[in-house]
Parts: C-alpha cells; sequence; structure tokens
C-alpha cells in the first residue's frame, strides 16, 4: 500500500493503530566502507554546488525514508545511499517521512553497490523503487568494480538507460549525465562537462588567474593595476 492509500483509507483505520510523529530520525546502519562515505560527499557536494542558487529540492545520502505510518520497524523503510527530492524546501531534515513531506518520493535514487548488498539493490530494492516508490530514476554504482548501470520508468517499469559515446547515463529527472571520472561517479552537464566540487571550482579560477597574470607579464603590463 503506498503512502496515498494509506492516508485515503486513514478513516478506516482500526482505532489501535497510531500514526506516528513526522520528527523521526533516521535509522541506517555505518557505511560499509570509507570509499562508500566518499562517494555520497561527493555527490552530494557537486550538486549543492551547481545548485547552490535553488530552494526547490533535497539530496541526502544513507538517511532512512519512511514511507508507512503502520509499520515502522518492519519492510516500510528504505535507506538509499544517497537520492533526490525535487520540488520541496531545502531545509535540513533527520529523516525522509513522506507522509509529513505531501506523499513525496525521491525523483532519483541511487544505491551505491558491496558484497553485502549488491543482491537487495539489484531485486528487492529495485522492486520497492519501482512498484511503490515510483521514482523515476535509479542508479547503481560499485566503486571497487565499476559496476554502473541505470534505469528509467516506462509505464511503471523500468527500462535500461543506453550509454552515451563516453559512457554516461542520464538522468532525467536532473537533467544531468552521471559518469565515472577517476574511479568514482560524478555529475556532467548535457554537453559532457565534469561538474566540479567547490574545490575544483576555486582551483580552476587560481589557474586562470595565474594564466591571465602571466600573459601581462609577456606583454609587459603589471598584473597588479588590472
Amino acid at each position: 500500500m503506498t503512502i496515498a492509500q494509506e492516508l485515503d483509507s486513514k478513516k478506516g483505520i482500526c482505532q489501535d493503530v497510531i500514526f506516528p510523529p513526522g520528527d523521526l530520525y533516521s535509522d541506517e546502519p555505518p557505511l560499509e566502507t570509507e570509499l562508500h562515505l566518499r562517494q555520497i560527499i561527493l555527490l552530494l557536494k557537486c550538486l549543492e554546488w551547481l545548485w547552490r542558487d535553488r530552494n526547490d529540492f533535497y539530496a541526502a545520502g544513507n538517511l532512512t525514508i519512511y514511507y508507512s505510518p503502520r509499520q515502522l520497524k518492519s519492510e516500510y523503510f528504505r535507506g538509499p545511499d544517497f537520492f533526490v527530492v525535487l520540488g520541496t524546501e531545502r531545509k535540513t531534515r533527520k529523516s525522509w517521512v513522506v507522509w509529513e513531506e505531501y506523499g513525496k518520493y525521491p525523483n532519483l535514487i541511487l544505491e551505491i553497490l558491496s558484497e553485502s548488498t549488491a543482491n537487495i539493490d539489484k531485486d528487492l530494492k529495485k522492486k520497492i523503487y519501482q512498484e511503490t516508490f515510483r521514482t523515476p530514476d535509479y542508479f547503481w554504482f560499485d566503486p571497487y568494480t565499476q559496476e554502473f548501470a541505470g534505469f528509467h520508468l516506462v509505464d511503471g517499469e523500468y527500462q535500461p538507460l543506453q550509454a552515451s559515446e563516453q559512457g554516461y547515463l542520464w538522468s532525467h529527472q536532473l537533467g544531468l549525465y552521471l559518469g565515472i571520472y577517476q574511479g568514482l561517479l560524478r555529475f556532467f552537464t548535457r554537453d559532457g562537462l565534469l561538474v566540479p566540487t567547490p574545490e575544483e571550482t576555486a582551483e580552476l579560477l587560481k589557474q586562470k588567474a595565474e594564466r591571465l597574470a602571466a600573459k601581462l607579464r609577456e606583454l609587459n603590463i603589471d598584473p597588479d593595476i588590472i
């Protein structure tokens, strides 16, 4: 039963069923490896930097999504490694509680594979994201084996995404490509340009300024007066 069906049928629910508060803490286990953590942080930093002027999205990693007020501690919650919700307020949260977020589910989910989770990510979670969450874009990536796949929801079923010439997969929801760069998953623009981190942006600006200063010195112009 989806959250919309839960809420629509609330009047018919037995009185001993308690609807919990929406202020729920995340209940996710620690990440498997340091590389998993670095991958999540990298995606968060890049997207938040790219969309730094936007306030209509929420991105998080290893955070619980509660999607049924009936059974919090059963199969009715999941914790994607990385997810993005569009059309929502950009603010910090303890968890993502669907019934407190106007029934919104993630627009994009990425699972980072490991030996202990790969089968679940490819089977059970994929089914939940397809049939219950109805999340339009679903990806998985293994930072050790470099296995990378993506799916887009078409008529209620996930269809595999076809890679570009560069090996990137297009996210219809974000309007960005995802692709492997230096062993980790990164975002790329429609034109195939790498979406930088704030640190990479600062370094590029520094290099540009140094090249400009060198050019001015060649022309016998003091860079300090520019």
